[in-house]
């Protein structure tokens, strides 16, 4: 199985975590893709079976406004019947960015391998073993 782990990340947090899904699913057989957002066009990332998408909370609790919501907003319509994994970094608010792109995510038809992952600021040793766990979650699912 193929799965792309696509993120946009500003400080390198969301771009950890990004790297221990991609770990997690490897070690768990899956034939894993790393890409920046800017790498690759929605109809490149809905070839692939499953997805792991990573943006961080940006300005009032929404996902990064230049490239990472453009990519995301055309990618949504080719959701339809994929595993998706979501996951980012945030240094304020309780998670609303989060919430909201779980809930298009689902409206998209898409299946959620589990609930978005969240780490606060940098990803400390535990929340990098979750995000290893996404991984493995999505590679098995």
């Amino acid at each position: 199985m193929q799965i792309a782990v696509i993120y946009w990340t500003g400080s390198g947090n969301t771009e950890a975590m990004a790297q221990a899904v991609a770990e997690g699913a490897r070690n768990s057989g899956a034939d894993v893709s790393l890409f920046q957002v800017s790498e690759l066009t929605a109809a490149d990332a809905a070839k692939y079976e499953r997805l792991a998408l990573g943006c961080p909370a940006m300005g009032a609790e929404v996902l990064e406004e230049s490239e990472f919501e453009p990519f995301f907003t055309e990618l949504e319509s080719k959701l339809s019947g994929k595993t998706v994994a979501l996951f980012g970094s945030y240094g304020w608010g309780d998670g609303q960015w989060m919430r909201d792109w779980q809930e298009r995510t689902d409206q998209s038809g898409a299946q959620l391998c589990q609930d978005g992952l969240m780490a606060h600021e940098t990803p400390d040793e535990a929340a990098l073993a979750q995000c290893r766990s996404l991984g493995e979650a999505l590679a098995k699912s």
